[in-house]
């Protein structure tokens, strides 16, 4: 196949990829057939490459092709990576293309060694660039790190995609293009929880003081037809210490615990009958230090005789309906004895600020012993720890475990701390990231 001819210019060197000895010269007759060997040649009007001229597109395969007697060498082409791009040479030696795909929108280095078949050899240097994408899937990554970057050993990581993915090996093109890097290292799993949307998990709750990185990497890669990965993104950040709230509806009563030990148990009053607080693990979505909660947000009318409209003070969120731990001075007699709330965990002000104080974003919130029904999965918050990690992974693309160990023992590699998160804010600090102002607007209270 013809195309564009190869200018020679400079010997930039470059990694070879496929390197073909030249055919050993016979000689009856002294050093002459030795020189001619070693003849040096211009050899890029021999040489004709698959890029006329005009980008080439990333779908197609690159392809170098020798004229005549011409018989093709080494042939390298090195990616915006800085890594030789595989390719094939045929039988002939009269023509090489590249085996792996192109990115779109990147520049590529070629290098060819070749010989005319009359004993004179060289090499050729050129460049060509792909087409830019004209579809692209790009992510936006969670959790925001806008606060400290430092987060409870709850909190997934999550990746929400600027449009559906819907084929399956799409799907597994995109987590291999997802890294995740912690240290120490975890098993962890990704779960596609829509089509635009994946969470990622370790088996167990994050180790406390663990640093976690997480990479985008699909710029220009063919994702399926006609569709390639958009820029590349990132974030890191690290958690703090093990909190845990158990929050028994049986017993009335919160138990604090920070990296295993039992700090407090407070007085508390969860759901009454009919609005029977959700079992299960939920996650701190954000904390708010005053917030308006009205029992119109929950369905129940104004004027009906479990209608309320209050200002609440030092409320952590849970879900995102409106389910909150918060101050509730109204309801101090039944604390600690009976469930008289709407939903939420209330309790005193002062045991209410503590709450508010020691607690951060991605922390641990179990209830236990409700007569109210499971936490949701998804969609209401983060329910992730409510699903079994075997089950966990079967909604992965790929079907398996993901390791996050670092290069020197076997993956990736290993972060540093995100900038503004060397410092550890100890759980006894005020919580290191609010709600967002577009989910703060809620309005809610008891769900």
């Amino acid at each position: 196949m013809k195309g564009s001819r190869i200018v020679g210019s400079s010997r930039t060197a470059l990694a070879a990829m496929l390197v073909l000895a030249p055919a050993a010269a016979c000689s009856s007759g002294g050093g002459s057939a030795e020189k001619d060997s070693a003849r040096q040649i211009d050899v890029a009007p021999l040489i004709h490459t698959s890029a006329a001229g005009e980008k080439a597109d990333p779908a197609k395969a690159f392809s170098v092709t020798a004229d005549g007697t011409a018989k093709l060498g080494t042939v390298t082409v090195t990616g915006p990576d800085g890594k030789p791009v595989a390719g094939q040479l045929a039988a002939d030696q009269q023509h090489w293309q590249t085996t792996d795909p192109l990115r779109a929108g990147a520049a590529y280095t070629v290098k060819v060694a070749a010989e005319d078949g009359k004993g004179g050899h060289g090499e050729a240097d050129s460049a060509f660039t792909t087409a830019d994408a004209q579809h692209v899937v790009t992510a936006e990554l969670g959790p925001d790190s806008a606060g400290s970057g430092v987060y409870g050993v709850g909190q997934p990581l999550t990746v929400k995609l600027s449009e559906a993915v819907t084929d399956p090996a799409a799907r597994q093109q995109i987590e291999r293009g997802l890294t995740v890097i912690s240290q120490p290292a975890v098993t962890g799993a990704w779960y596609w929880v829509d089509d635009e949307n994946l969470h990622f998990r370790p088996q167990e709750y994050w180790p406390a003081n663990t640093t976690v990185k997480l990479a985008y990497d699909l710029p220009g890669i063919r994702i399926s037809d006609g569709v390639y990965g958009g820029e590349e993104q990132s974030l890191a950040l690290r958690t703090g210490d093990r909190i845990e709230a158990v929050v028994d509806a049986g017993t009335d009563q919160l138990t604090y615990k920070r990296n295993g030990e039992v700090v407090k148990t407070i007085p508390v009053t969860t759901g009454k009958p009919g609005f029977d607080t959700r079992n299960g693990v939920k996650v701190v979505l954000g904390q708010e230090s005053d917030v308006r909660m009205s029992s119109e947000t929950i369905g129940i009318a104004a004027g009906s005789s479990e209608s309320y409209d209050l200002d609440v003070k030092w409320a952590t969120r849970v879900t995102w309906s409106g389910e909150y731990v918060h101050a509730a001075p109204w309801s101090v007699w039944a604390q600690g004895k009976e469930n008289v709330s709407h939903g939420c965990t209330g309790m005193s002000t002062d045991e209410a600020k503590w709450f508010f104080d020691n607690t951060r974003v991605g922390d641990i919130v179990q209830v236990v012993n409700s007569k109210g029904h499971d936490m949701e999965p998804f969609g209401n918050g983060f329910g992730d720890w409510n699903v079994g990690f075997d089950e966990y992974v079967k909604h992965s693309a790929l079907g398996k475990p993901v390791s996050t160990a670092a290069p020197e023992t076997g993956v990736n590699a290993t972060p540093g701390p995100s900038a503004g998160a060397s410092t550890s804010a100890g759980a006894s600090g005020s919580a290191s990231a609010s709600v967002s102002a577009s989910t703060g607007a809620v309005r809610a209270a008891g769900r």
